[in-house]
């Protein structure tokens, strides 16, 4: 029924209704305790003013300090205490108002009466108030969901521990596990070491796992409880039901570098006009939330793909971002765009960078890669460019194929082009997580679909870092660069495919989809490599190393590119430029 459905206006008469009720009988029972249960028939008038004066200045106040839009169900301690304070401030005027009146108004008011009318009206309107909440949290048929293992710092547990048991979630907290406080409670839920969870574990069927511990342990000894639904706390969602989501393999695989020096990213790019080439990819666009996360005036957005160039706008609602649809390749409209905007700091993102495409559409790839970079260098340092990011890669480390080929030139005429007025850089590291055209949404989509998954051999591997982590580490890499170096991310240990296939379909519930293998592609290596030498260099940054300077003359440099550009046998020019390129047809 229409009557019976809850709405704000209901819901503030109905309190209305019983605060006014709860004044009423404190100040009845605070003139009963004071008089032994017989009041003076001189005193009724009084119970009558004080109960109207109390309810106008209560209710006053409870409405303006809109006390009545709190939800009952989720009535907090910071409520409790807000309401402490108006119920303290309506009883001093209420005091003053009696001291004022005495002897008109009020009759001889008894003093005693106005402290013991406070508490009682205190306890009986927060009883009102949690009533529902208790009741909810006690008695709920929630509180009997799936047993639940919390594993978090004390901080976490709490709150991880508070939002299930207030929602009602389907996961019900048994324990936390936290070998530092073992013994204690956390909203009455006992915190367990290790030690003693491996004894009672049984019964338990879900753990949930904050992300301040290293996940990918946890997972390991998670699974050796017996335990397989496993839940990852997510405090940033912007919506509730994602709170709490299953692992996935990015959270075992995802590094956290410790040494992330968020103020120096802030130094670096706040009140700064950015132009982000290739926008709307997958690093270009995380480098565009990045810009926007840290304080950028404002983002000149260059992408050649109309809906990746909408989708990137579509989220920058917090800066001034300007949409630019057009090609690297197309020197002299790139021109018009830095002399409109004139860009403080440039971050290349677009390339070319599927290796079997650029294989098929070799001409294509060097035209993108190499020229759109040439151009887009020359651009920055004729138009006064502060400082040039290069997003480089792994498969530009002795290459054995034209798309790495092409990026390892791309660094080559970075690093010498520098000394020009700009300070020109480039960040080199392996595969994003999640990235288009990577394994993992390839990998989701097979084991969706019942499989088989194809792996192109069983000993490839590859490194593997977050979208968002490898992004801010290149803004970072970018703000300590002075110019001419290649700086190289700590992608950790490199991944087997076939592993991490394995790993997907074990956390999919799906042991049953066979892997096979369909052999390396053309172009495709087993091992991808960070150095094409041991001779790094360190940086402040644990994180952050530089690759060794390769010197080659400017002049040659773009003789050869040119040549390139002109030549039918293009490997054998690419090989010339780059000679630690070996191609792999893999046929």
């Amino acid at each position: 029924m229409s009557f019976l459905t809850p709405t704000n206006f209901k819901r503030t008469l109905f309190f209305i209704f019983l605060d006014i009720i709860a004044i009423f009988i404190s100040t009845y029972i605070a003139f009963l305790l004071r008089f032994d249960f017989t009041i003076p028939l001189k005193y009724l008038s009084d119970i009558y003013k004080s109960f109207f004066i109390l309810s106008v200045i209560r209710i006053s106040l409870f409405y303006m300090l809109e006390i009545y839009k709190v939800s009952w169900r989720y009535f907090s301690f910071k409520d409790q205490v807000q309401i402490t304070y108006i119920l303290l401030l309506s009883t001093i005027v209420f005091t003053l108002l009696v001291y004022a009146f005495r002897g008109s108004i009020f009759l001889g008011y008894p003093r005693s009466v106005i402290p013991i009318e406070f508490l009682l009206t205190f306890l009986l309107i927060l009883s009102s108030r949690v009533s529902k909440r208790f009741f909810l949290e006690i008695y709920s048929k929630n509180s009997f969901g799936k047993p639940t293992l919390i594993i978090a710092s004390a901080q976490k547990a709490e709150e991880i521990t508070r939002k299930l048991i207030k929602n009602h979630h389907e996961n019900w907290p048994v324990a936390i596990w936290n070998d530092n406080m073992r013994g204690q409670k956390i909203n009455g839920v006992e915190v367990k070491s290790y030690e003693d969870i491996k004894i009672f574990h049984k019964g338990i069927e879900t753990a949930i796992v904050s992300t301040e511990y290293n996940v990918k342990e946890i997972y390991e000894d998670i699974k050796t409880l017996g335990i397989n639904d496993i839940k990852i706390f997510n405090p940033f969602s912007d919506y509730e039901a994602n709170t709490f989501k299953d692992i996935s393999v990015e959270d075992l695989l995802a590094r956290h570098p410790k040494d992330l020096d968020k103020e120096r990213i802030g130094t670096f790019i706040k009140f700064k006009t950015i132009l982000v080439s290739g926008a709307g990819g997958s690093i270009g666009s995380e480098i565009c939330r990045q810009c926007q996360k840290y304080g950028a005036k404002k983002l000149i957005l260059l992408d050649h793909s109309e809906y990746n160039l909408y989708s990137i706008l579509e989220e920058m609602r917090e800066i001034e971002a300007v949409p630019v649809m057009q090609s690297i390749v197309d020197k002299k409209l790139l021109e018009k765009t830095f002399q409109q905007h004139k860009p403080d700091i440039v971050i290349h993102a677009a390339a070319y960078k599927h290796v079997p495409l650029v294989e098929s559409n070799i001409y294509e790839g060097i035209l993108n890669n190499v020229i759109g970079t040439k151009n887009i260098i020359d651009t920055s340092i004729k138009y006064g460019v502060e400082k040039f990011v290069m997003i480089s890669t792994d498969k530009a480390v002795r290459p054995t194929n034209v798309m790495g080929t092409t990026k390892r030139i791309c660094e080559l005429y970075a690093q010498n082009s520098n000394g020009k007025g700009t300070d020109i850089v480039a960040v080199r590291f392996g595969n994003v997580l999640g990235s288009s055209g990577s394994v993992i949404p390839k990998f989701k989509k097979q084991i969706e679909e019942g499989g088989p998954i194809t792996v192109t051999h069983p000993d490839i591997t590859r490194y593997f870092m977050l979208i968002p982590e490898a992004c801010e580490l290149v803004l970072q890499a970018g703000a300590i660069g002075s110019g001419g170096e290649i700086f190289i991310l700590d992608m950790g240990e490199p991944v087997k495919i076939v592993d991490l296939a394995k790993k997907m379909c074990e956390l999919s519930g799906r042991d049953d989809i066979e892997i096979v293998f369909s052999g390396l592609r053309p172009g495709e290596k087993l091992y991808e490599e960070l150095l094409i030498d041991e001779s790094d260099a360190k940086t402040e940054y644990e994180s952050i190393t530089v690759a060794k300077p390769s010197h080659y003359d400017m002049e040659q440099l773009n003789k050869d590119i040119e040549e390139l550009l002109e030549t039918p046998d293009k490997l054998t020019k690419l090989r010339e430029i780059v000679p630690e390129f070996e191609h792999k047809t893999n046929n």
